[in-house]
Parts: C-alpha cells; sequence; structure tokens
C-alpha cells in the first residue's frame, strides 16, 4: 500500500501561495528590522521562525486542501468452486479416486503461491465454504453457485473462476446465462462419466389432485430407460397397496422416453395414495428413481361458485380460470342484468366483482338467509357506500371517485391459510392494483392476508382481509387489475402459479365450512421431500359454526415402521398450526384429538416423506456444458489427471494480474494536526531563543 500527498487549492486561485509567503517575510522582517539586542545569526533564525509561522497560519487563512492518494494493489481471485452432491461420487468413473482428487484440487493453493488470493468454496443446492469430501448433497444448482459469487466478490479483481462439476444440475437456470456476469475465465473440471449406463427411471408424473366420485381420471406417466433396448418396461400403479393398473412396453432405443397415460377410475371418496413403479431390469444402475407416490382426492361433487359482475372487465377471466385451476371448484361468471334467472341454493360461494347485494333484491335476500361465504371485489365502479354497509371487514371512507396504485405487502402473522415462500414472494413483485381512495378501516373480526403499499410507503391499510363470524365466512378484496397480475407473473415467472394458489387458497377457506365438518386436520401438501418441514394445521368449530381455539388438540404421527411422534398444535390466530421438523423418508398416517365441552373430535390423515432421488435421475455427464462454459469466457475445461496444469495456465493467462486501485480523498489543510504541532513548534522555538538571547 503507498500513500502519496499533495496541496490542491480548490476553487481558490494559487497565486495565493506566493502572497501567504511574502505576508509571512513581511510580517518578520517589520518584526525584525529595528536593531535588537541579538546577534546577527540568532535574528536570522528567528527571522525564519516567524516567517514560515506567519506564512503557515495564512495558509490555513485561505483554506487550502490536501489530497491525499492511496494506492491498493489487490492480487488477482481464483475461486474455486467444487461439486461435492451425491451424482459425483455415485456415477464416477472407473479409477477415479474422490478422496485424492479433493487433496489435489486443495494443493492449487499452494502451487499459485502469494501472488494469488486462493478462495475454496463447496456447493450442491446452495453455496458453502470450504472443499468438502463427502460428496452427499441431494440436489445440485450450478447456477445459484455462480451467482452467489459473483456477488461475494463484486467489484473485486475475480481473476479465476474453476468449477469442478459433472455438469449435471436439478435446480436452477441454465448455468451458461449467471456465467455471463462473471467477466473472467472459467476453468473447469470435467467429473462424472459420460459413458452410458442402463437405467429406468420415472421422470414426471403429471395429475389433478383432485377427482370426483364415479369418473375416470388420467395420470400421465413420463418414463425413460437407458441402455436398455431390447428389454422389457413393466408398469405398475397400486392404489393404497392394492394394485389397479398394469402395462408393459418394449423398450426400442437405448435413450427411450414415453408418456404413458393411464385411466383409472374413482370408485372411494377421500384421499388416496397411488404408487407409480417401473419394475428394475437385469443389471440397472440405480432403482432409486424407479418409483414415485402421488395422492388424489376424490369428492362426491364439485363446488360451485358464482361470480357476479356490473360489467364486462378483463379481471373476470382471470378470476375465473386461476378458480377453476383447482378442479374442486366450478365457476359461473353472471352479469348484474341476468341473475334474476339465477338458481342460488346450487351455490356454495358467491363472488361480487364491483357489484352491490342490495342492488339485487333476489341476491340480497339469499345472502340475508343463508350462511353462504361472500367474497366482495371492489374497484371503481363500487358503490362505497353500500360496499361498506354489507360487509365489516374493511370500510372505506372516500370523499371523491379517484383511484390510486397500491403493491401488495403480505402479513407475517395470518394463520386461517398458508400460502408458499415462492407465491408471497412472487406477489411482492406483480405490478400494482387499482384501489379506492380514501381512508381505510378494519372490522374486529378481520384477518388481513395483504395490505397496500402506496409507492415506497408501507400501509396499515387493508387490500385482502377474511373473517368467519356469525358462522358466515366473508372476503374483501379492495382493489381490481389481476389480470395484470396474470400477465405479468407469465412474463417474469412463466407461470401463473402465485395467482392460483392465491384464489385457490382463498376460495377453498371461504368454501371449507360448506359441509359442516366441525374439526379438520390436514397438511400443507400429501408429499414432502426428504429434509423438509413437515406442516400441519387444524381448524375448530362450535356449534355455530364458529373458529374457535380454547381446547388443546394433540396428534400422534405413526410411521410405516411403526414408530410413533406425538405432538401438542400452537394456536395462531383462531386455529391451530404445528411444525412437525424433519421426519425420515416413508409414508406415515396421522390421527388427532381434541375435545369442547363434552364432545370429543378426531381427525385422521396420511402424508409421505419422499426419498431425494434427484440425484440419481440422470448417470451421465454432461461434459459439453463444462466446455461451453469454458470456452465462452476465455478459459479451458481440464480433465482430473490435468489438474497439475491447471497453476501454470492460470500464471499465463495474461487478463488475471494484480490490478492497483487507487483512493483519492480531500481534507481540510486546517484539520491536519501536525499544521498545529509545526505552527506550535515554530512560534515556541522563536519564543524560546529571544528569551535566551534575554528579548522578551
Amino acid at each position: 500500500m503507498l500513500f502519496l500527498f499533495s496541496i490542491t487549492w480548490g476553487s481558490v486561485s494559487g497565486w495565493w501561495a506566493p502572497v501567504c509567503l511574502l505576508l509571512g517575510l513581511l510580517y518578520a522582517w517589520l518584526m525584525y528590522r529595528q536593531p535588537v539586542n541579538i546577534v546577527q545569526r540568532s535574528r536570522y533564525l528567528l527571522f525564519a521562525l516567524r516567517a514560515v509561522a506567519v506564512s503557515v497560519i495564512a495558509f490555513l487563512l485561505v483554506s487550502p486542501l490536501v489530497k491525499t492518494v492511496t494506492y491498493q494493489p489487490q492480487k488477482p481471485l481464483v475461486l474455486i468452486a467444487q461439486d461435492h452432491s451425491s451424482s459425483i461420487n455415485t456415477f464416477k468413473p472407473k479409477g477415479f479416486n474422490v478422496s485424492q482428487f479433493v487433496a489435489h484440487l486443495g494443493e492449487l493453493k499452494k502451487a499459485l503461491g502469494d501472488e494469488y488470493d486462493v478462495r475454496e468454496f463447496n456447493f450442491d443446492q446452495a453455496l458453502h465454504t470450504g472443499l468438502s469430501g463427502m460428496f452427499n448433497g441431494r440436489q445440485t444448482n450450478i447456477s445459484t453457485a455462480v451467482r452467489e459469487l459473483n456477488e461475494r466478490f463484486v467489484n473485486q479483481n475475480i481473476g479465476a473462476l474453476v468449477l469442478a462439476t459433472d455438469g449435471l444440475y436439478n435446480q436452477g437456470s441454465d448455468p451458461q446465462y449467471e456465467a455471463r456476469n462473471i467477466k473472467s475465465s472459467i476453468y473447469t473440471i470435467a467429473l462424472g462419466d459420460t459413458t452410458p449406463r442402463r437405467d429406468l427411471l420415472i421422470t414426471n408424473v403429471s395429475y389433478n389432485k383432485t377427482a370426483f366420485l364415479g369418473n375416470d381420471f388420467i395420470v400421465e406417466v413420463l418414463a425413460e430407460a437407458y441402455q436398455s433396448r431390447g428389454a422389457t418396461l413393466r408398469l405398475s400403479i397400486a392404489e393404497d397397496g392394492r394394485q389397479v393398473h398394469t402395462q408393459s412396453l418394449a423398450i426400442g432405443s437405448s435413450a427411450y422416453r414415453k408418456t404413458i397415460p393411464v385411466k383409472l377410475h374413482a370408485d372411494k371418496k377421500g384421499l388416496h395414495k397411488y404408487t407409480i413403479s417401473l419394475a428394475p431390469v437385469a443389471n440397472e444402475l440405480s432403482t432409486q428413481n424407479n418409483t414415485e407416490t402421488i395422492y388424489i382426492e376424490v369428492l362426491d361433487a364439485r363446488q360451485k361458485v358464482l361470480l357476479a359482475y356490473a360489467s364486462a372487465h378483463p379481471d373476470i377471466r382471470t378470476i375465473k380460470q386461476s378458480v377453476e385451476h383447482n378442479q374442486n371448484f366450478e365457476l359461473k361468471a353472471v352479469p348484474a342484468d341476468k341473475l334474476a334467472g339465477v338458481k342460488w341454493s346450487d351455490y356454495n360461494l358467491v363472488i361480487l366483482y364491483q357489484l352491490s347485494a342490495s342492488a339485487q333484491p333476489s341476491l340480497k335476500d339469499f345472502i340475508t338467509k343463508t350462511k353462504v361465504p361472500v367474497w366482495y371485489i371492489a374497484g371503481a365502479q363500487t358503490n362505497l357506500q353500500a360496499f361498506s354497509s354489507e360487509q365489516q371487514l374493511i370500510q372505506i371512507s372516500a370523499g371523491r371517485t379517484e383511484m390510486q396504485e397500491v403493491f401488495v405487502l403480505p402479513v407475517n402473522n395470518f394463520s386461517l391459510f398458508t400460502l408458499s415462500d415462492s407465491t408471497l414472494q412472487q406477489l411482492n413483485q406483480l405490478p400494482p392494483l387499482l384501489a379506492p381512495y380514501g381512508n381505510y378501516g378494519t372490522g374486529n373480526a378481520a384477518a388481513v392476508l395483504l395490505r397496500q403499499k402506496i409507492g415506497n410507503v408501507n400501509t396499515a391499510y387493508p387490500l385482502l382481509a377474511f373473517s368467519d363470524a356469525d358462522g358466515r365466512r366473508t372476503a374483501v378484496l379492495a382493489g381490481e387489475g389481476v389480470w395484470r397480475w396474470q400477465l405479468s407473473a407469465f412474463q417474469t415467472f412463466d407461470n401463473h402459479r402465485a395467482l392460483e394458489e392465491l384464489f385457490g387458497q382463498s376460495v377453498q377457506y371461504l368454501t371449507a365450512n360448506a359441509n359442516r365438518q366441525r374439526f379438520r386436520v390436514y397438511t400443507g401438501k400429501n408429499v414432502f421431500d426428504e429434509g423438509e418441514n413437515v406442516l400441519l394445521n387444524a381448524e375448530l368449530y362450535n356449534d355455530a359454526l364458529e373458529l374457535v381455539n380454547t381446547p388443546d388438540v394433540n396428534i400422534n404421527i405413526k410411521s410405516a415402521t411403526g414408530k410413533n411422534y406425538s405432538y401438542l398444535f400452537s394456536r395462531k390466530g383462531q386455529s391451530y398450526q404445528l411444525d412437525a421438523g424433519t421426519l425420515p423418508a416413508g409414508d406415515y398416517s396421522y390421527t388427532a384429538t381434541s375435545r369442547l365441552g363434552t364432545q370429543t373430535f378426531t381427525g385422521k390423515g396420511q402424508f409421505t416423506i419422499k426419498q431425494l432421488n434427484l440425484e440419481s435421475r440422470q448417470s451421465t455427464a454432461n461434459h459439453q456444458l463444462l466446455y461451453a462454459l469454458a470456452r465462452q469466457s476465455g478459459g479451458q475445461m481440464l480433465q482430473p489427471a490435468q489438474l497439475n496444469r491447471l497453476a501454470d495456465m492460470i500464471r499465463k493467462n495474461e487478463n488475471i494480474k494484480t490490478v492497483v486501485y487507487d483512493d483519492k480523498r480531500y481534507s481540510d489543510l486546517i484539520d491536519v494536526k501536525w499544521v498545529f504541532v509545526l505552527i506550535l513548534a515554530l512560534l515556541s522555538t522563536e519564543w524560546f531563543l529571544r528569551k535566551r538571547e534575554g528579548e522578551v
């Protein structure tokens, strides 16, 4: 590190420097021009001390600046990122020693010496510090590792990235897109085996989570087979342990891939577990990827939703598509002028889109006399006075009929149902809705899911709220423009999952008490990945169908091997929630109990913890990806046996060199402490010499 100092005059003319010097000389001459009782040699010294001191003080009055330049050399960074996912060790070529490879990779730091700053990392689905010899990662995300390295060392002198992997990833995007952001050479170490192995696997299962009693439904199984030409692919499906379908197909190529549609019959109500399996073939590499488990709920009938609207709006189609994404719901949209012919008793939920129920006598009578759930949606056409009088969830007081843009602000402590983290993150990135301008109030029974963010200001104004009072569930959305959400979500995320989950969960909550089930215990989903926390919810209703959570709710979770796990639900809001943590892979059933008054309630269900076998889905290393990453960055792809050449390649790369950064800073000369010390020393020395010569 090197420091350089200089004086700059800033906005003041540099001609003040000789003026200050002349002023010091003039002052000293006036002081010592008359003969004094001091020897001539001493008088010259005193003259010089006084002239310098006055000149320096004059400099301070002009306020010059001190310019400090710091030169900081930065050695080139060499980042080593090592893939430690299980596929590296599972599908390694013959003779490859993973422990020896990690040791050789660690020697690169010593081989490069002190001229380079070498940092070591390992990754699976996330980035970790240091090298690892475990090779037990269950997922691989190369793009995330590259992005985190780039963000961690942004604006630093990254000379080279050494990426040791087999090129196989099962999470994240194509690493080539993320690698373009790193402006340095990438040297890839090609691990894994490119030799195809014999393997059968189920790549994907497409199905609807609900079916209707007495109907047929389709399950599509995407099966693949490698190096198995001439063998037979035997597919079987079991429902709750009972085999319901078998099928055999001849494998006609070395890289076989086929989507197999299977028609099944829903002959029993309830939640059913389907196990889809491929029979192993001789010498198969891995059988962990031959089985998939799905759950399908068979329902008696589809819930019907009526959407009544004042006039045509693009939101109508968006709401219909989002609600009907769940096969359990059927939505019919009816304009206000045709509501007279509607048979109200057919519907389990009414959505009023910018429409007042008081303007429709038959609709108002139906809502008043029944406990049918109602969802109010406000917009530019809403009569706010009628809107606020018909429901107590969200009250809007507006002196004018203006609309304003409001962004979504999710509420953390909402407990009536659960939205996934990905949905909450996507909602934060969606464009604003248009909400009526005014003051907003919230009823005592309201549970707010979304609040309004106006510009950059987080407000307490509710945007989407729910309640369960007097045996009726109600929701209010105080804004229009969800069609913009649909377009933006597809453009940004290439799907509509956030919108479908928001509307699906909302409608499911509103219609949940239609069957008068007093005690419900359910999981967020039926199949959890290994290592994922198991989340359960419970709802208890009194005789008036009001949510209560005064009694305790106990649950016993039992594995297929007979091991029991007992828990007590936590109270959250008006219902219950339980985070059972992580459980071993396998099938589980649960029984929950609660007692309200003299009545005992029981809820049962089942779920599966699926063993993560993503790393076993593909055995052939993707060295083409590694070659492309190295080529586009000016680096090179190496085999593990060539690792000893890497240090020389990095040294010979002219783009990898030490960079010197200069840091310029300006400060007032009067702030420099040594200037004060100098003035004090000059005047003190002058005073001391005068006293010694007998002058005062």
